[in-house]
């Protein structure tokens, strides 16, 4: 499904300011895999998600994402192919728009001055119904009015609406309250299972990182050093997963929102 050959990315190349940010990256998702992703700040987590969205292009190697090669192809032609939700609650939906205006833009029925259907709006009740969340019953309210969990749901829902090939959750519940962040978990892994996406998801909780999904991959330094998954991950505790980090990057786990995430856990 996803298969990444090789990449890298320096930023300011032959400055002052020069940045490896990934470096010689190989990765290959199957079809229907839910990989999350953990590392410290610098690992290249985000820009391995910039660099497969086409908000640059990488300085080599291959991107191909369901056998077409896209390496060279415009962030805009991807974003048919692959969702993303960011960690900020605000990204990815309009706030002056009614919530039901947002879900006719997602389902490219229009929105501002365009007619929404009876039968859209039937089927918006419907799916908002089964975020839980009352949302069905406020389709006419402003989004900019919702809470941050009631927008990042409905964000999950507006980029799945027409299942994307590839879906990459880039912390999307860091900003919640845990209460909030669990439940918006929960609907990230029903709608996940309900349209078998392939889905990467980073995440700075470890034990989020070892409960989600089949695959548990670390970064560091802009390499993949751990990919963890099958009958080699389970039963793995996060204390194992320290040590396994330890091993493959040569050095201990220094980001302290990773560390206190499990701190709060025991």
């Amino acid at each position: 499904m996803l298969k990444i050959t090789n990449i890298s990315k320096t930023f300011n190349p032959g400055t002052v300011n020069e940045k490896t940010a990934l470096s010689n990256l190989s990765l290959h998702l199957n079809t229907g895999d839910f990989a999350t992703i953990i590392g410290s700040n610098g690992a290249g987590k985000s820009t391995l998600f910039n660099a497969i969205c086409g908000d640059f292009l990488t300085d080599n190697g291959k991107i191909e994402l369901a056998g077409k090669d896209i390496t060279f192809q415009p962030s805009h032609a991807r974003a048919r192919s692959v969702g993303r939700l960011f960690q900020d609650p605000m990204r990815g939906s309009a706030p002056g728009m009614s919530i039901e205006e947002n879900l006719a833009l997602a389902a490219g029925h229009g929105g501002w001055f365009s007619r929404i259907s009876r039968a859209d709006k039937q089927r918006f009740r419907e799916q908002l119904s089964l975020l839980n969340m009352g949302l069905e019953d406020r389709m006419k309210q402003p989004v900019g009015l919702l809470s941050g969990g009631q927008r990042q749901a409905l964000t999950l829902l507006m980029a799945t609406m027409d299942p994307p090939k590839l879906l990459l959750l880039d912390e999307h519940t860091a900003a919640l309250d845990p209460a909030t962040a669990e439940k918006v978990l929960q609907i990230t892994r029903d709608v996940v299972e309900k349209h078998h996406i392939t889905t990467l998801m980073v995440t700075h909780n470890m034990q989020n990182a070892l409960d989600l999904g089949n695959r548990t991959l670390m970064m560091d330094s802009g390499h993949i050093v751990l990919d963890i998954q099958g009958r080699e991950r389970e039963g793995l505790t996060v204390k194992d997963l320290l040590e396994r980090f330890q091993v493959g990057a040569g050095k201990t786990l220094d980001n302290d929102r990773i560390l206190l995430s499990e701190f709060e856990e025991k």
